[in-house]
């Protein structure tokens, strides 16, 4: 019972996270104009978005322009579109899975092991959309504050942080939650999975023997980048680019089956016993 109640306050979790980024992708609020010493321009201000950006003036009238290329954006608008739309992609993939590993559902009702499963999947789908959500905003207020506190540009090239990034922290705490709690899903286990003893025919190495095997294995070094601004912008875009096709295939895979397990439950439903109203002869 207790379980049936986290996993409905997980699936509310997941739709206002859904909801958040929504808002997050489609607001222009990423960056605000900043008003600083004597040059305050009080009669307009400036948004810049990952599709468009704004201008109002007076608190009147506002106007909005669609950017004309991908390419004049900044790196991190750039990767900020495609980890934004995967977000987008996995949480509402993950909402959508989820709905087939609750408990309260029919789908898989003789199968809780599978339901649990599902359930575990779509609490992975909601932590990477929270990373995808998490990554770009993080990203972009790093370097609105920057640029701030660069001595090297003027008044009128330094912005301040949007609202769309406040919404984008909040959103990924909502998603990073929704998911844990899907992930706490109990598994029941298989009968016969375990065994008392070990199987006669497999040794069992002790700690000397690993520890000798790992000791004779060649050693790989490896350095990692100290920050990802150091990269050139093709190699920013591509972190994101491939990080967007390692998800998308995850969640194909997943949605692939994911339909296998629901199909003879839709054949079921679709296929059984019709019934038909008769109205009463006075």
């Amino acid at each position: 019972m207790v379980q049936g109640k986290c996993e409905l306050i997980a699936l509310c979790l997941g739709i206002i996270g859904l909801i958040g980024v929504v808002a997050v992708t489609g607001l222009p609020m990423w960056k605000v104009t900043a008003f600083i010493g004597e040059n305050i321009i009080v009669m307009e201000t400036r948004w810049e978005g990952l599709w468009m950006t704004c201008f109002r003036q007076a608190n009147i009238h506002m106007q909005c322009k669609v950017y004309d290329s991908l390419l004049f954006l900044p790196p991190d608008l750039q990767a900020a579109r495609g980890l934004t739309c995967c977000a987008l992609a996995l949480s509402g993939v993950g909402l959508l899975v989820s709905l087939v590993g609750l408990r309260c559902t029919l789908c898989l009702e003789e199968q809780p092991r599978a339901k649990s499963l599902i359930a575990m999947a779509a609490g992975v789908m909601q932590i990477l959309a929270s990373v995808c959500v998490i990554i770009p905003v993080s990203w972009t207020a790093h370097t609105i504050i920057r640029d701030f506190y660069n001595p090297l540009l003027i008044d009128a090239q330094r912005r301040e942080l949007g609202e769309a990034l406040y919404i984008g922290w909040v959103t990924s705490a909502f998603l990073l939650a929704s998911g844990i709690i899907f992930l706490c899903r109990r598994v029941d286990p298989k009968p016969g999975s375990f065994h008392g003893r070990p199987p006669a025919n497999k040794p069992i190495l002790n700690r000397l023997q690993t520890f000798n095997s790992i000791r004779h294995q060649p050693l790989v070094q490896s350095n990692i980048y100290d920050s990802l601004l150091f990269l050139p912008p093709d190699l920013q875009a591509a972190h994101g680019l491939t990080c967007c096709a390692l998800a998308l295939s995850g969640v194909g895979l997943l949605v692939t089956l994911l339909w296998a397990s629901v199909a003879p439950c839709v054949s079921r439903i679709n296929h059984g016993p019709k019934t038909s109203l008769r109205w009463p002869q006075g």
